[in-house]
């Protein structure tokens, strides 16, 4: 039995997950509730999870780490212009 739709189904679910902090951080520019190491750390295991995914040429990894990173690279980018830069700037 193939389950490579479960793959992509997983790749879906993933990637839409981080579709309403995006939009909502975009929208509000309120990051005070989000956690940065969190986001860094996240962010290295995608960028991790889409090395892997090249490497062994899996679609469903690469898809599902590459849209998952830059919705959540959004967020962290956010975070760090909202709570580090723009608190250098304040100084």
């Amino acid at each position: 039995m193939n389950l490579e739709w479960m793959g992509y189904a997983a790749a879906v679910c993933t990637a839409s997950s981080f579709i309403p902090q995006a939009i909502h951080t975009l929208k509000t520019k309120d990051t005070r509730a989000i956690s940065l190491s969190m986001y860094i750390i996240f962010n290295l295991g995608i960028m991790f999870w889409l090395g892997y995914g090249l490497y062994l040429n899996d679609l469903a990894i690469i898809l599902a780490n590459a849209v998952t990173g830059m919705f959540s690279l959004t967020v962290l980018i956010a975070k760090l212009k909202n709570d580090v830069w723009n608190k250098r700037s304040a100084e």
